[in-house]
């Protein structure tokens, strides 16, 4: 399974003189660091963090994670998309190298 996530606080506590531009860097920060100390496969964009295991350990970082921006705001706002293909792994590398190649074969 492949899930593709983002997670950003919202309400009281964003805005400060330390971050007058209301940005969400340290809040996605320890959501990342979450992911990252997980051992799964992941990789991390500017718009979203793919993770790929099992249901049980997948959601279970994505509840952590968005623990980990609990903090950061009165509320959280969690996107998430699934590709859930039981029986395949490698698929964050995977899904990728096919689309690469069909790109070159049109080329």
């Amino acid at each position: 399974m492949l899930i593709a996530f983002s997670v950003a606080p919202s309400g009281v506590g964003i805005a400060s003189a330390e971050n007058a531009d209301g940005s969400v860097h340290d809040a996605v920060a320890a959501a990342v660091a979450v992911v990252r100390a997980s051992g799964l496969p992941h990789r991390t964009t500017s718009m979203f963090t793919e993770i790929e295991g099992e249901w049980d350990e997948v959601f279970d970082v994505v509840k952590r994670a968005t623990d980990a921006v609990l903090p950061y705001g009165s509320r959280v706002s969690l996107v998430l998309k699934a590709d859930i293909r039981p029986g395949r792994t490698g698929e964050i590398d995977g899904k990728i190298e096919r689309l690469e190649r069909a790109i070159d074969d049109a080329s």
